[in-house]
């Protein structure tokens, strides 16, 4: 079995236990703090999201990307130099910038936020991201070389270490306000962002005596380095303030349309900590054929095998829609009553429907984003990513204050379906890649479709019939897996084409380098 195929499933495995484990996570504490003090939760996180593309983000692409170029040549020495040279200017960038925002904190709160609760949590976000920033470069070190194994076991643990952390937090301190608990889950960010942070390092210098030493003053990769992180971080920048704006925003406008505050604020918990979470459920996979597909593109690419990339991503889009697509399909049918079930809050799977959809296309927006920074493109998946979330900003602007979180939807949709188109015609011209509508897209969604009409109608038929909820929700998944295996066949195709081409891919792959 290929390096490659090992180490996505090995991702997978780990990027679906982490998306269960967080699902549960959220559920608890939802259950344990309320909608509303979830809804000022989420209004932190945007502030996480603009210091890390500030500090973190064009590092970590870049990274990857020449960790897997040298390793490719042969050339461990550079790799360690990356490395080092990424943390360096890392530390440059996060320590005074970190230090800023905590003095800061409470105009940010006020001005920035709209809410005075979240300060608090704004001042613990400085060490939680200096932690995060030295977790994420060395494990993308470890994914451009080609070692899942190390980054998976801490991913998977960092995962149990912050539920409990936050959740015994919780339990132990019994905060008294709003801000106190949004302090006190943020500070459980940071004792499990210690544990990433240490682990990783330990293991990669572990690994990293095996390397020989770094060449003295390499100008050549460090050029190459900022080169692809100035560009990448300040377009990640763009794209952050954009979403920040809009995750600020769309209280803001609920209350414009007429809602009392703390109703917009409960409903916005429900929105992004309730029921994308459970959208979000299936799409470990994409996150980890992601992880892995980057540095095997650009290692691909350094060694002028355009071909195989263009076959890689042919089949890499294959795949995510035939996994995604039923997904999607069947949380659509079972998602709202398992979600109510869970959160305990009847709004839960309000507007599933268009969340799917455009989920859907997100998950094909961020496969196709990760081709082109495998491809060396990361600029022009950047511009994508920014006009997508400028589409996204102009519903929420305009249609939200009248049609309420409707508005929302249509534009998480119309986002989706740009992004997705852009970096799709940015791969096309790029890679060389022949369109396979029917392939990629019309067969698998015409499948998924199928399934999901059949399992809407019996799941409805078995509630009405006194059954249980647990017992509908099982017999509708078996039966949709049978469905969608029965469509796809009646289009002319087997469930399991696409993995037999990705193993006949790594067998060609295999025998090259044996022959080499």
């Amino acid at each position: 079995m290929s390096t490659l195929l090992a180490g996505t499933l090995l991702l997978t495995a780990t990027g679906l236990f982490s998306q269960v484990v967080g699902f549960i996570y959220r559920m608890l504490l939802s259950r344990l703090i309320g909608a509303e003090t979830m809804g000022l939760y989420q209004l932190v996180m945007p502030v996480y999201s603009v210091l890390m593309s500030v500090t973190a983000v064009g590092l970590t692409v870049a990274v990857s990307t020449l960790s897997a170029r040298y390793h490719a040549l042969n050339d461990d020495g550079t790799v360690k130099a990356v490395l080092r040279r990424a943390l360096g200017g890392f530390f440059l960038l996060a320590v005074p910038l970190g230090l800023g925002v905590a003095a800061l904190s409470d105009p940010i709160s006020v001005y920035l936020l709209g809410d005075a609760r979240t300060r608090l949590g704004v001042v613990l976000l400085a060490p939680c991201v200096l932690l995060t920033g030295v977790e994420n470069l060395h494990k993308h070190c470890f994914y451009g070389i080609g070692r899942v194994r190390p980054p998976a076991a801490v991913e998977t643990a960092e995962q149990l270490i912050r539920a409990c952390a936050v959740l015994g937090l919780l339990l132990a301190l019994l905060p008294r306000s709003a801000e106190e608990t949004v302090g006190v889950i943020v500070l459980g960010m940071v004792l499990c962002e210690v544990f990433s942070a240490c682990a990783l390092t330990l293991l990669f210098r572990r690994h990293w005596r095996r390397f020989p030493p770094p060449p003295p003053r390499d100008e050549v990769s460090r050029r190459r380095l900022f080169a692809i992180a100035l560009p990448v971080g300040a377009t990640s920048l763009l794209g952050t303030l954009l979403n920040c704006a809009n995750s600020v925003l769309i209280p803001a406008k609920l209350v414009e349309g007429g809602m009392a505050l703390p109703d917009a604020m409960s409903e916005f918990g429900v929105l992004c900590g309730m029921t994308l979470p459970l959208l979000g459920l299936p799409t470990g996979f994409i996150g980890a054929l992601c992880l892995v597909m980057v540095p095997d593109l650009s290692r691909r690419t350094a060694q002028g095998d355009q071909r195989a990339a263009a076959g890689f991503l042919d089949r890499v889009m294959s795949a995510t829609s035939l996994l995604m697509a039923p997904a999607m399909a069947l949380l659509t049918v079972i998602g709202p009553a398992v979600g109510r079930t869970m959160f305990r809050d009847e709004r839960v799977g309000d507007l599933i429907l268009p969340l799917a959809v455009g989920t859907l296309l997100g998950c094909w927006q961020s496969v196709l984003s990760g081709a082109l920074n495998g491809l060396g493109l990361q600029g022009k998946g950047a511009r994508n990513a920014i006009l997508s979330d400028a589409a996204q900003l102009v519903f929420t602007f305009f249609a939200v204050p009248k049609w309420g979180l409707p508005g929302f939807a249509a534009g998480f949709v119309a986002s989706g379906l740009v992004g997705a188109g852009l970096n799709l015609v940015s791969v096309l011209r790029t890679a060389g890649l022949k369109p396979r509508p029917f392939r990629w897209f019309t067969r698998p969604v015409l499948a998924a479709v199928f399934m999901g009409l059949w399992c809407n109608l019996f799941f409805r038929i078995m509630l009405n019939a006194g059954c249980r909820q647990g017992w509908a929700v099982l017999v509708c998944t078996l039966l949709g897996i049978v469905l969608y295996a029965a469509a796809l066949l009646a289009q002319g195709m087997s469930v399991n084409v696409v993995f037999a081409w990705f193993g006949s891919s790594f067998s060609r792959e295999k025998r090259k380098r044996k022959e080499l």
